[in-house]
């Protein structure tokens, strides 16, 4: 506050009002925008890990094997929001999502190395596959061992050093008696807050019925976070009565039709097609 009294008093000599307002709405632009440099903006990878991170410990559960294929779906999706992707076309005869084949659509480089990686396969891959092929062939879950080479590995400790870049973990070693293993302890606990409010406001505050009509990030998230097996550390905090109300939207878009729901207008196939991945 002390900076914006002194930068109004040294422009409003002759009392001038416009002089004020307009440096008023510049302190306030540089505000925001200051804001938006302190809060890095997150993928939604990046935000899965958040979800199920240990904070002291630093690193996911050893026993969850869902979370490999859950990263892989948000690879797609946010290709997807890029317009990098997208699913081949209908047709005559109308095919199922989990029919249609991904179709490179802009081969532009996106700034983050694993979504550029899994991009540079499905430019130079003939015949396309489906999301749900894309999805175990980035997991490295294939029988051909002429695929194997689509596998992106080290996914989940390469999440983990671009959040150390942006400031919110750190990097420690950690002896488990016969092993020592690099660790990233949680260190901006309001990031991980902020990701995990979206998701606990997305199902309470903010719920809406039509799917449509949900921020389409925040919606990913969700279906993420649960196919990845980290929902219930977002739910951590709810009250009981909370924590039913919120279950009992997920199963609601659970149970949604996701062929349905990308027939619709402005819905994102790509998208849809992820989420018929997991849960159809």
């Amino acid at each position: 506050m002390a900076n914006r009294e002194g930068l109004v008093q040294r422009r409003t000599v002759g009392n001038s009002s416009e002089n004020q307002n307009s440096v008023q709405q510049r302190v306030s632009d540089d505000e925001d925008d200051s804001k938006r440099e302190k809060a890095p903006k997150l993928t939604l990878l990046e935000e899965v890990i958040l979800v199920g991170l240990k904070d002291k410990e630093g690193y996911t559960s050893f026993w969850n094997d869902n979370i490999s294929s859950g990263l892989r779906g948000a690879i797609l999706m946010e290709l997807g929001f890029r317009g990098r992707i997208t699913l081949d076309s209908v047709g005559m005869r109308k095919r199922s999502l989990l029919n249609r084949r991904v179709m490179l659509s802009n081969d532009a480089p996106c700034g983050d190395i694993l979504l550029d990686e899994a991009l540079r396969h499905i430019k130079e891959t003939e015949p396309q596959e489906t999301c749900q092929s894309w999805i175990e062939l980035l997991s490295g879950e294939t029988w051909n061992p002429l695929k194997l080479r689509y596998q992106i590995r080290n996914v989940r400790e390469r999440i983990a050093k671009n959040l150390v870049e942006k400031g919110i973990l750190t990097t420690e070693k950690q002896n488990f008696v016969v092993f020592d293993m690099t660790t990233h302890p949680l260190m901006d606990q309001a990031q991980k807050q902020q990701v995990i409010r979206k998701i606990q406001e997305t199902l309470l505050a903010r719920w809406v019925n039509d799917p449509q009509r949900i921020e389409k990030r925040s919606l990913a998230l969700v279906y993420l976070a649960h196919a990845s097996e980290v929902l219930e550390q977002a739910f951590a905090s709810l009250s009981d009565d909370e924590y039913d109300l919120a279950m009992k939207r997920v199963r609601e878009l659970l149970d949604l039709d996701p062929d349905t729901e990308a027939a619709k207008e402005g819905a994102d196939e790509v998208f849809w097609g992820v989420v018929a991945s997991f849960f159809k």
